[in-house]
């Protein structure tokens, strides 16, 4: 089943292969915040911008549905903070984001990035997740 939400007229999909997908207020408003830019919001980033429409409780228990149902993607940054950023292509089956992020050390600025770095298959293990997180300066940083 694939749900279309339209927020601020820009078109997010929601998909789902298990039960019904309820549109709600803290859906939108957590999706409104992922429609412009391939950049990354670190959670604490949302709690900070939403803070006086949706509690913490609340943002944190949308962020994982919306990770489960293959919509947002996370990751650790710097300080060990968790930041999320838009699925390409994934399902509540499957992610398919295995791919770098980069952080810029002087303005905060993270990114997933569309380069390959391959993971290597290591004998008598499977790999099931994969974090790679690179720190430097961003295009607008590094003049």
């Amino acid at each position: 089943m694939q749900i279309t939400i339209f927020v601020n007229a820009t078109k997010l999909r929601y998909i789902c292969f298990m039960g019904i997908i309820r549109k709600t207020k803290s859906v939108e408003v957590l999706l409104g915040e992922f429609k412009v830019g391939a950049g990354a919001i670190a959670a604490i980033t949302l709690i900070e911008r939403l803070g006086s429409t949706l509690n913490k409780t609340t943002i944190y228990r949308v962020l994982d549905k919306l990770e489960e149902d293959g919509v947002l993607h996370s990751f650790l940054g710097k300080n060990g903070l968790k930041w999320y950023a838009k699925c390409n292509g994934c399902t509540s089956g499957e992610h398919h984001d295995v791919h770098p992020h980069f952080q810029c050390l002087n303005c905060g600025k993270v990114d997933c990035l569309t380069v390959n770095v391959p993971i290597p298959n290591i004998p008598n293990r499977k790999v099931n997740v994969s974090q790679i997180l690179l720190q430097g300066e961003c295009e607008e940083c590094f003049v």
